[in-house]
């Protein structure tokens, strides 16, 4: 499964880190060179939680990412489960 958030959608990307060497030109020197570049991946942080659905009386289980979290706060659990629903995820 991958590492996706169920409620924003959220998942990993991929980037660049730059390696720069030199002395500056402010500095008296020739100027700062980047010397390598290395593909990266910015990973969501994703977590597991177990929330209380008090509309079915259970605990419902969901990879969800601590932004989501917050939404669950501001809209509440019963309006994102029927979000997720109509998108037909099992929850």
């Amino acid at each position: 499964m991958p590492k996706t958030c169920q409620v924003t959608g959220k998942k990993a990307v991929t980037g660049r880190t730059y390696t720069i060497r030199g002395i500056a030109k402010k500095k008296k020197g020739i100027g700062l060179k980047t010397t390598g570049i290395t593909k990266r991946r910015f990973r969501p942080n994703i977590k597991k939680k177990r929330i209380w659905f008090p509309d079915e009386q259970r605990f419902v289980t969901l990879n969800i990412s601590t932004d989501a979290l917050r939404t669950i706060d501001k809209k509440g659990i019963s309006a994102i489960v029927r979000e997720l629903r109509a998108k037909n995820v099992v929850v």
